[in-house]
């Protein structure tokens, strides 16, 4: 953006070479009208008194001339505009006043005089600011303002502040270098401590690409340590982090599958590499599914908790809190309007998604203990073009994997899943999300429309590997 300073030129209207009007008329020969100020509907807009025309003569009065005190001055005798010489043969009018010499020494006094008084008003000037500096004016050295009174830097648990005060700590920065650049991101300190050392959950996409040795964790109180990431896992977007740090406070996990809409929410993380960056919102929606990622290999399926938190990119990874300063969410997405000309996507716009705390949770010890997370599937293949309601099964041969979870279930090709346990689905990625969500082992309802009649069919879900 950039300020506009001075008028914009205005069109020609042939009110002259500037677009201006006389503001009192109309154009006239000079640029007047007869609605000028000397109107006679108008008060002092009445002509001055000369001598009445003759019978016969125009009826209208002679045009006003400002030199003119009775009846009109002769034209010869009226003076010629300022800086030009009188015209020739003409006398000049009123008659020039005698011209008197004046002595050098006249004008050597009058130079003088001017000096003195300089001289006289600059101590004048001095006296006055001195006044001034002594208080008698615009200052006053024996005014003293009353102090404030103790303040005091403890704050309820559940506020805010009180909410920060406990989670800053455990919050940290990440910076990583690999080989396609550097970034930011954040993450906390997991309740799973080590011998020498210590566990930070972040999302998968911070780490992703690190090089050997190419992430150092910064703490809230500006020590630094190199990580290493103990394990990853692209479709939770989430990794886990180990750093060889001691005596670090880990961040308490919350039931997420408790959390509902309006729920006051904080995030906490480092935006743009801004360490220690708290927002607050509330719970917006829940079971919002959500899919990220640069290719199918590396999508995230996400049946997040969405936030009106302020999060920007480099909040990746940090966590959301509930009242309590529990961990219900990792922060881990943002919706963006697309930045104007091809440039880059705007920041928050008050929509940002986040990993329910019960997902990270699970995946994160599986990748401590194992390196690696575990996947609920059903093991059939779905139709990415079906337009119609629900989720189809495509309908190919081999599209239900053949001793799998679907197939043991009577799923059949073609077949189309209208909703999964009562909850309504209309595209492939929100029945992944709500497999993904769950554990190995859980049992889930499909409604499944199959020729003219729709059935339950009962799935127990497998690990897939």
């Amino acid at each position: 953006m950039s300020d506009w300073h001075g008028s914009s030129p205005r069109p020609d209207d042939g009110r002259g070479g500037d677009g201006r009007q006389d503001p009192w008329a109309a154009p006239g020969h000079d640029g007047r009208s007869a609605g000028g100020p000397w109107r006679s509907s108008e008060p002092w807009g009445q002509a001055p008194a000369g001598p009445q025309q003759p019978a016969g003569h125009d009826a209208f009065p002679p045009p006003y001339d400002p030199y003119r005190a009775g009846p009109s001055v002769p034209e010869a005798a009226r003076p010629e505009p300022f800086g030009l010489l009188p015209a020739p043969g003409s006398e000049p009018w009123p008659p020039p006043a005698p011209r008197s010499r004046r002595s050098p020494a006249r004008w050597i006094g009058a130079g003088s005089l001017v000096l003195v008084l300089g001289v006289v008003g600059g101590v004048a000037g001095g006296l006055l600011q001195d006044e001034l500096s002594d208080g008698s004016g615009g200052t006053y050295p024996g005014v003293s303002l009353p102090s404030p009174s103790a303040g005091s830097t403890q704050r309820p648990a559940g506020s805010v502040a009180g909410i920060a005060a406990a989670a800053l700590p455990s919050v940290v920065a990440l910076q990583v270098q690999g080989s396609q650049g550097s970034g930011t991101g954040s993450g906390f300190v997991l309740d799973a401590p080590t011998d020498g050392g210590s566990f930070v959950l972040t999302n998968n996409h911070v780490v992703a690409g690190a090089a050997t040795d190419g992430i150092v964790v910064v703490f809230q109180d500006g020590r630094q340590a190199r990580g290493r990431v103990v394990g990853a896992d692209s479709s939770y977007d989430l990794a886990v982090v180990r750093v060889d740090r001691t005596g670090l406070r880990a961040l308490p996990f919350g039931d997420s599958s408790g959390v509902v809409v309006g729920d006051p929410v904080v995030a906490v993380g480092a935006p743009l590499g801004l360490q220690g960056t708290v927002t607050e919102g509330i719970v917006s929606a829940l079971n919002r599914p959500v899919t990220a990622g640069e290719s199918q290999d590396e999508t995230s399926y996400i049946q997040a908790i969405q936030t009106d938190a302020a999060i920007n990119p480099g909040n990746s990874g940090g966590p959301l809190l509930n009242a309590a300063g529990e961990v219900i969410g990792i922060n881990s997405a943002i919706a963006a309007l697309p930045g104007a000309g091809g440039q880059a996507p705007t920041g928050s716009i008050g929509l940002g998604f986040s990993i329910p705390s019960e997902q990270a949770r699970r995946t994160a010890e599986q990748l401590i203990q194992t390196g690696r997370a575990v996947h609920p599937v059903i093991k059939v293949s779905l139709d990415g073009t079906y337009q119609g309601q629900g989720v189809r099964i495509v309908d190919q041969p081999g599209a239900v994997t053949a001793g799998g979870p679907g197939d043991r279930a009577g799923l059949q090709p073609g077949d189309v899943v209208l909703a999964i346990d009562g909850r309504p689905v209309t595209d492939p990625a929100e029945l992944i999300v709500d497999i993904r969500a769950r554990e190995p082992g859980e049992t889930v309802t499909l409604s499944v429309r199959r020729g003219g009649e729709t059935v339950d069919v009962p799935v127990t879900l497998e690990a897939d590997g």
